[in-house]
């Protein structure tokens, strides 16, 4: 490839990086899909590529569907609960999340949400209403008729439901009251823990089977606290944690040493903790541990 096709390329690089995150929600294997693309880009005869940014575009997404019916059947045997790779969005790799909504499609709590959709119903959706296509374009890019393309749309908007508003707190009331929640959880101080928890809380560890974590959804103040009291002090030991954002959410990072250990993602409503999303399997942590080492 020329130096001039490789700086082409290279401008589309985020787009379709961002287009393969949401469809597979796994970082390194949205890197392999982009990459994959790259060497048919260089590969392809130029001259029969009119619109290059939609022919890649249809490339990545088509790897992506093969990867998807694949990706289904791991998951299925995946060891407790799954939820996304966790990606650092401070620095546009997903994009611009500049309003609520955009914060919303890539957010841990969507993604989980896409999981319920079939490959072509995520594939739609997704370039519906996070890359702004008609279904004219869809039909194109899927090599399906444009009335079936509105239909897979109507089925996964159904499945998908409204998504929850968030309410994004000031950051330095966030900070409060996070730090103060760490605080409990190192000392194992429960009723600490409890007062900063929403009665209908729900915990969701995704360790993988590769660190120990809780295998189900935590759901409510007392189990929580409970789970956090009986862990909280072993886990949070030798531990630094860090603020960040993560796919598009305030979050904590953690660290033992120079290992990242943990992304954890909180949720707040009316002043308290109502949802915690903690990531602690190292191979889905690869990714953003190699984002923050660059920083």
């Amino acid at each position: 490839m020329t130096t001039a096709l490789a700086d082409e390329f290279a401008s589309h690089r985020p787009r379709l990086f961002g287009l393969a995150y949401r469809l597979l929600g796994s970082a390194d294997e949205a890197e392999d899909a982009v990459q994959d693309a790259y060497l048919r880009f260089s590969g392809a005869d130029r001259d029969a590529i009119e619109y290059p940014a939609a022919w890649l575009a249809k490339v990545v997404t088509h790897l992506c569907l093969n990867q998807l019916t694949s990706a289904r059947a791991r998951r299925e045997s995946y060891v407790g609960e799954w939820l996304p790779e966790p990606v650092v969005t401070s620095d546009g790799t997903l994009g611009p999340l500049e309003s609520a909504e955009q914060r919303d499609a890539v957010s841990m709590a969507m993604l989980v949400l896409l999981e319920r959709l079939t490959p072509a119903e995520r594939a739609v959706y997704v370039l519906r209403e996070a890359f702004g296509y008609g279904h004219r374009e869809i039909a194109e890019v899927l090599e399906l008729s444009e009335p079936n393309c509105r239909q897979l749309y109507r089925r996964a908007v159904r499945r998908v439901g409204e998504p929850e508003s968030r309410f994004e707190p000031a950051p330095e009331r966030w900070e409060e009251l996070v730090t103060s929640f760490l605080t409990a959880a190192r000392e194992g101080d429960l009723a600490g823990l409890e007062r900063r928890l929403a009665a209908d809380v729900v915990w969701w560890s995704d360790g993988g089977g590769k660190v120990r974590s809780a295998l189900r959804p935590i759901e409510g103040r007392a189990k929580v606290a409970r789970f956090l009291f009986g862990g909280g002090q072993k886990f949070t030991a030798g531990v630094d944690f860090v603020p960040a954002e993560i796919n598009g959410e305030s979050a904590l990072v953690a660290w033992h040493g120079d290992t990242l250990v943990a992304a954890i993602v909180f949720e707040l409503r009316n002043g308290l903790i109502n949802q915690v999303r903690a990531v602690t399997n190292p191979d889905k942590l690869a990714y953003a541990s190699r984002q923050l080492k660059q920083r």
